[in-house]
């Protein structure tokens, strides 16, 4: 095997300017696939990091059968009553992997200061559930390197002791002229339709980080707002699991306990409640695959046109190798051995362009605002190990795959005529 490795090196530095140019093409593809999968994990993580904590959506959702497709029509027939919530709480706290189980209750109307009144959308949370969920993502930001959340607003946190102080986004409270400590009134229906106003104090001013909910969107105490809505019951129960890994075997168990304790439910995980997850990964699906088709024709007729170059100015050689002896298997082994080096080559300088493009990320940190968001994020490109691997055996294979054809050509050409080649 050495002789043949050695004979395709010798080859290969015959004319080193086209092996350097292919070998650097395979580079760039290579570099080019992985850094671009690297931008795209990127992407994939933070919004699930968004979908999971910054949304404190949970990895999983309990609704009351039927709240789904109904649930916006008639809302308060179709929540979860104040035994259902206490006995899915009980149910999750005897499941190792559920880390919290909180509930939850969206609820909208107007918000006014006294003077004009503007539309709300407002979370209903346990404020001291909702640290468990920010408590993780500041922890995810510290070690990201990222903009804490503590950067993101002004004002304190909700408190459990303090159930009438809610937190806005900066549209919001800049349309009605408040600021924090400011009072307001929020006025809503109620579960029986009925019209309710209750006083708050603007604790927090934050970004909604949508710019079409960040003149809309508010936090306030699950307790508030069950008094706004004049119901002791939850929309929706959040489980946040110790290990997203466990999500579907999670929901799996939770059906089945609940079916147990005779609840009719409707378990959702956290990539069936993101549409934007979903509609993004898609999106960078796609756009990865027509990337990789590229990189594949670029490798593929590159590799073609260095070996076809390789077998009309050899010619010759090969005729007198066939003379000498030499089978149609072991022509069509040499140029596998030398396409694959160029592989291997090209792969090796494409792990470094790789590190570097990656490098550079890393130490200029740029920042964009993606389409539809208010704040602008650091660019990060994640090292994916896995990716390069597969991309390393995938150069390899291809290159082999694209030798074969003039390969076929040099070891099937008649012995005389090669020789008499010029």
């Amino acid at each position: 095997m050495m002789a043949w490795l050695k004979m395709g090196m010798r080859n290969l530095m015959k004319n080193a300017r086209r092996s350097m140019i292919t070998a650097f093409a395979i580079a760039m593809g290579f570099a080019t696939v992985n850094l671009f999968d690297g931008f795209a994990t990127y992407m994939h993580k933070g919004n699930q990091v968004v979908a999971i904590y910054a949304m404190a959506g949970g990895h999983l959702a309990i609704y009351k059968k039927g709240f789904l497709d109904k649930g916006r029509i008639e809302p308060g027939k179709h929540l979860l009553s104040s035994n259902d919530v206490e006995t899915i709480k009980a149910i999750c706290a005897t499941m190792p992997d559920v880390e919290l189980a909180t509930p939850q209750l969206n609820i909208n109307g107007l918000l006014s200061n006294g003077k004009i009144s503007t539309i709300f959308l407002a979370q209903g949370i346990v404020p001291s559930a909702r640290m468990v969920f920010l408590n993780h993502l500041e922890k995810m930001a510290e070690e990201s390197g990222h903009r804490t959340m503590k950067d993101r607003f002004e004002g304190e946190p909700l408190r459990d002791d303090k159930p009438f102080g809610v937190a806005a986004t900066r549209g919001l409270v800049r349309i009605l002229g408040l600021k924090t400590n400011d009072s307001a009134v929020a006025m809503s229906t109620t579960a029986e339709g009925q019209m309710n106003a209750l006083d708050c104090q603007i604790m927090m001013v934050m970004n909604a980080g949508s710019e079409q909910m960040n003149d809309k969107m508010m936090i306030v105490p699950f307790s508030f707002a069950q008094s706004l809505f004049d119901t002791t019951g939850a929309d929706r129960i959040a489980i946040l699991l110790k290990d997203t890994a466990r999500t579907d075997a999670v929901r799996d168990q939770l059906l089945l306990a609940c079916s147990a304790k005779g609840l009719d439910l409707d378990i959702q995980t956290w990539i069936q409640m993101s549409e934007w997850y979903r509609k993004v990964k898609s999106m960078f699906d796609t756009i990865f695959q027509f990337l990789f088709i590229i990189v594949f024709i670029i490798v593929v007729m590159s590799v073609v046109n260095t070996m076809g170059m390789a077998v009309m100015e050899r010619t010759r050689e090969i005729g007198t190798l066939r003379a000498m002896g030499l089978k149609r298997r072991g022509v069509l082994q040499l140029f596998a051995v030398e396409s694959a080096l160029l592989g291997v080559f090209g792969s090796i300088l494409g792990v470094f362009f790789t590190f570097i493009g990656w490098s550079l990320v890393q130490l200029i940190k740029p920042t964009w605002s993606p389409p539809g968001l208010s704040n602008r994020f650091v660019i990060w490109i994640e090292w994916v190990p896995k990716t390069l691997v597969f991309s390393l055996v995938f150069m390899l294979v291809l290159c082999l795959l694209a030798s074969l054809i003039p390969a076929r050509r040099a070891a099937h050409q008649n012995i005389v005529d090669a020789l008499g080649h010029v």
